[in-house]
């Protein structure tokens, strides 16, 4: 007689107040989208997307979190690998502040952004004094909001991908005569590629669904600051159709994210 799966075993095994709070626990994460399909205005949803509105937004959504995500890109990586390769005083403190706009409030985030690159904040001035660039209430203003909320979800990623990353090969490399640069851009990101390309994802999808630390730094002007969650924001006041319709873009693209990542995040052995 063949003995049962082990998955077959454990759903067997598995105790009834578990399974009950589990299928809540399903309801509390369904019920809230499917509340938000049956308010969706089908008919109307061509009509609603096409508006100005929700065009202005959605380019404005895409320009900025690419933007961001390139700057991230170029920051990032390098930043995690001095967090993962490079030993000085005060990195773990350095961790710190680089993941803390993760659990930190994204209002206060932006209120932060303010002091310090408003007009009146510690370095806004002078920048607008030598460039003539003032970043609140602009489209630079997004792009940084974006930037300071996303970049930690590269950072970590391509910093834990770094730590567990088997450094022999970039010994082997060094050693058959390539330099530094010629290692990290041939051996060690290539190594870390699909952990690189997932960070990237993230913090694409983290910047395109911004709203605390953009409304509060670059406010929340149509065509100019007004990025999808901000139209959100906004509709739900005085056009609740466009609203939903506005929230079914960003789901699906965000149902979009996971399933990119789904080899990555769901493999099930």
């Amino acid at each position: 007689m063949s003995r049962p799966s082990g998955s077959r075993a454990r759903r067997r095994r598995t105790p009834l107040p578990l399974l009950v709070l589990g299928c809540l626990g399903i309801v509390l994460f369904i019920l809230p989208f499917l509340g938000l399909l049956s308010r969706t205005p089908w008919g109307r949803l061509p009509a609603l997307l096409a508006g100005d509105v929700v065009t202005d937004a959605l380019r404005l959504s895409f320009l900025t979190s690419i933007a961001a995500t390139a700057i991230s890109l170029l920051l990032g990586v390098p930043l995690a690998w001095l967090l993962a390769r490079v030993e000085f005083p005060g990195r773990a403190v350095l961790r710190g502040v680089v993941t803390l706009p993760l659990v930190l409030p994204p209002v206060v985030g932006g209120a932060a952004l303010l002091f310090a690159l408003g007009r009146r904040g510690l370095l806004g001035g002078a920048l607008e004094s030598a460039t003539g660039l003032l970043l609140p209430f602009s489209v630079w203003g997004v792009i940084i909001a974006n930037t300071f909320v996303a970049m930690p979800f590269l950072v970590i990623t391509v910093e834990g991908a770094l730590r567990a990353m088997d450094s022999r090969y970039e010994d082997a490399a060094s050693t058959l005569g390539a330099g530094p640069w010629t290692t990290v851009r041939r051996v060690a990101l290539p190594m870390i590629g699909p952990s690189l390309k997932a960070g990237l994802v993230l913090t694409w999808a983290r910047a395109f669904g911004e709203f605390g630390a953009t409304i509060t730094f670059a406010g929340n002007l149509q065509s100019r600051t007004q990025t999808l969650p901000l139209a959100v924001f906004v509709a739900l006041e005085s056009d609740r159709d466009t609203a939903v319709a506005i929230s079914l873009v960003m789901v699906a693209v965000s149902l979009l994210v996971l399933l990119t990542l789904r080899e990555r995040w769901w493999r099930v052995p």
